[in-house]
């Protein structure tokens, strides 16, 4: 652990000290290239101002709910799909199809159905990320053992224990994939969304950043959704990853 994280911090200041140095050689104006100690006093002074916490706090408010959304819907759609094969030909198409497309294109559509308000960007933020998950968990019911099954038939277990005790733990290892991946897509969507149009938070500082012509904004807001990715991803996910591998013998 202890070498894991001194090589952490030791690629971390290689980076910085890059791009001191890229900035210190004037290849680039002081306007378009930023300075790592400029835009950490940004950082302090927009964190200490209470700029960045709010507008993370009201992003991270609409990312919960409408991941959590798609959490309910997709993990619904996905077990339906697993198994009904009339389901999968039908929904099962459309969902895949709708992976596809890019969850700012539903930005549009959200503006005229809902308006420019807090659901519309909710509602950008559960189509990003409800056909990945139902895609997990219909995979995940899919490439359930057999044998796992027949187990359960065998203790004479019904429909509802067959799920509650077979199925649902079974496919906990692709879940977990699944709501990870569902995780990105969300928060890219939900940044997407809130840059096209005015709403407070996190994809707001980086248009106002912009507006300002203040680079230095821009690159501590960019860290910021960095650093949030990359802590949601390590000690959330990351985690519960871990835990249900070692559960099912994985690790």
């Amino acid at each position: 652990m202890t070498i894991k994280l001194l090589r952490l911090v030791f690629f971390y200041c290689f980076l910085i000290g890059v791009w001191k140095l890229v900035s210190l050689s004037e290849i680039f104006p002081p306007y378009l290239f930023p300075d790592p100690t400029l835009v950490w006093q940004s950082l302090l002074a927009n964190l200490g101002s209470g700029l960045i916490v709010d507008a993370l706090k009201n992003s991270l408010t609409r990312l919960a709910i409408g991941y959590f959304l798609a959490f309910i819907v997709g993990s619904i759609i996905g077990m339906a799909n697993a198994i009904s094969k009339t389901l999968d030909d039908t929904i099962g198409s459309l969902i895949v199809g709708l992976q596809s497309l890019p969850s700012i294109a539903w930005l549009p559509f959200a503006i005229l159905w809902f308006g420019l308000n807090e659901s519309a960007i909710i509602f950008v933020v559960f189509m990003g990320t409800v056909c990945a998950i139902a895609i997990s968990v219909q995979a995940g019911v899919v490439t359930l053992p057999p044998l796992l099954k027949r187990a359960g038939l065998t203790f004479g277990a019904n429909r509802w224990q067959m799920c509650r005790y077979v199925i649902i733990p079974g496919i906990l290892p692709s879940l977990v994939q699944g709501l990870k991946l569902g995780w990105s897509f969300a928060w890219r969507s939900l940044l997407a969304g809130e840059l096209l149009f005015y709403t407070p938070g996190i994809g707001h500082l980086l248009n106002l950043g912009r507006d300002l012509n203040d680079v230095n904004l821009l690159a501590a807001t960019m860290i910021v959704i960095v650093v949030v990715g990359l802590a949601v991803d390590r000690l959330v996910f990351g985690r519960v990853d871990s835990a249900v591998r070692r559960r099912w013998g994985l690790a």
